[in-house]
């Protein structure tokens, strides 16, 4: 018999989790908080903060942003739902991933009250990670490479005005494989993902690069660039 007290009323907690990318000479890093209480005291997590009652997600994401890192109003893409019963020790806690993109150069991070430091990572360098979030990383990360050969994201990591060169890097680094630098121009040039701007990097050795800008009206759009792994 299935006890109606228990099916009521003892509900999973809610928490958003967030794996927020940041990239910077030529590396894609994350930001993590080393806990200042338990569970996992002084041990490496993502950001993240259980969701209050009449919170949105997106509230909690934004709320975290700005409590724990001292950061506003970041891109943010949902990634899963991560609901195993034995992933939290304090009880069931279902936790909602995003991931988040952006420059460091462009913000200022800062240490909330919840932890002793917050500290970029590269990617392929990463703590031991507390909880399960060495395995939301893995997902969000998954995600990210997913995403940029069909949706606008990846911009959100470079400067306003940025050269092809720079672009085709970062997409090499973040999908980790070597990319056909002519193929990559024509395939972003011809899904219309970037505007000339007429101007051109100074300070440049030998020929000076154009500069190109995100193509604003493509920020709801969906393409195909279809780059596969070690293309050359």
């Amino acid at each position: 018999m299935v006890d109606k007290t228990d099916s009521m009323y003892q509900n999973p907690a809610l928490t958003a989790d967030l794996v927020v990318f940041g990239y910077q000479q030529g590396q894609l890093s994350v930001l993590l908080l080393n806990r200042k209480e338990q569970p996992f005291i002084n041990e490496w997590t993502l950001p993240g903060g259980f969701v209050a009652l009449n919170h949105t997600l997106q509230q909690t994401c934004q709320r975290v942003l700005r409590e724990k890192l001292g950061i506003d109003s970041l891109y943010l893409a949902q990634v899963y739902t991560f609901d195993q019963p034995g992933r939290d020790p304090r009880g069931h806690v279902v936790s909602v991933a995003y991931y988040s993109l952006v420059n460091p150069a462009t913000v200022h991070i800062t240490t909330g009250k919840m932890a002793n430091d917050v500290r970029w990572f590269p990617v392929r360098e990463l703590p031991a990670l507390a909880f399960d979030h060495a395995h939301i990383f893995q997902v969000a990360l998954q995600r990210l490479r997913n995403q940029i050969q069909y949706q606008p994201v990846g911009f959100q990591l470079l400067d306003e005005l940025f050269t092809m060169p720079e672009l085709h890097a970062l997409y090499e680094c973040i999908l980790a494989t070597k990319i056909d630098r002519r193929n990559f121009a024509r395939k972003v040039q011809d899904a219309g993902l970037v505007v000339p701007t007429g101007e051109r990097r100074e300070g440049v050795r030998n020929r000076l690069p154009e500069l190109f800008r995100f193509n604003q009206s493509l920020i709801h759009s969906t393409f195909h660039l279809n780059i596969t792994p070690n293309e050359h």
